[in-house]
């Protein structure tokens, strides 16, 4: 994100059944709901949703792949077209629960092994891209930043919105850590903040390995499902406030 800027979007991932949604609220401006596949059921989501709504929360789906005992976070090898059927199923549930409590779904962000996978391999991204644009062409994409979801995103006339983490590691080609790694998720508070910190005075965030990596942020992301996300969300707004950051939704004033 140049350093000039003076507003980001705030998300994180909720309706997973595992965090304190409600204590998160308050600080985000955008949220990726769970479908179903990888967390969540009907009443979560809804209930989420309604959560988002009253909050002035923007609203999103996060699909993922079918994999609930690994939270969709170990990738899967599909026959063509799957992609785009399960991210249209999975985006439909979120758009019906907006639609039935007044609201409306304003973006897709895929989910864990999906998002990873997306990010490197073309023709994952390449579905992905279809289905949004199938579901409502309209839609935002959050894609992780500089990556092949986000490329051929923009590409394809999507509106796409790049992320970038405080609480993940980058490896020195822009791609987040894989989880297995030692530090790949970063734990300590202040380490986080130092990244954000980092991001918003350069640009820029230190890899694992050390080197720099540019990084656009158009949002910043938090995991939801992190034991201290409250926590987090708390301080990440705090320090985006006092950087002189105006936290907003894409596409809000």
């Amino acid at each position: 994100m140049p350093t000039a800027a003076t507003r980001i979007d705030f998300n994180c991932d909720l309706g997973e059944g595992c965090g304190d949604d409600a204590a998160i609220v308050p600080w985000i401006s955008s949220a990726s709901v769970a479908c179903g596949a990888h967390a969540g059921d009907a009443d979560t989501l809804r209930a989420t949703v309604v959560l988002c709504r009253d909050h002035g929360v923007a609203i999103g789906a996060h699909p993922s792949f079918v994999d609930r005992e690994g939270f969709g976070r170990r990738e899967q090898a599909l026959l063509p077209g799957a992609v785009h059927a399960l991210v249209c199923a999975q985006a439909a549930r979120v758009r019906d629960a907006c639609s039935a409590t007044g609201t409306a779904l304003r973006h897709v962000k895929p989910h864990g092994a999906l998002y990873n996978l997306a990010a490197r391999d073309p023709a994952t991204a390449k579905e992905i891209i279809a289905a949004v644009c199938d579901i409502d062409p309209t839609l935002r994409l959050y894609a992780l930043a500089g990556s092949a979801l986000a490329r051929i995103g923009a590409d394809a006339g999507l509106q796409v919105v790049q992320e970038a983490f405080a609480e993940r590691r980058y490896e020195a080609d822009g791609s987040l850590s894989p989880r297995g790694l030692p530090g790949a998720t970063i734990d300590e508070l202040d380490v986080a903040l130092a990244q954000l910190d980092a991001l918003l005075r350069t640009g820029a965030v230190t890899a694992r390995t050390g080197e720099a990596v540019a990084i656009r942020a158009d949002t910043l992301c938090l995991h939801g499902d992190r034991a201290d996300a409250a926590a987090f969300a708390r301080a990440l707004h705090a320090a985006l406030a006092c950087a002189g950051v105006r936290i907003v939704a894409p596409g809000d004033a």
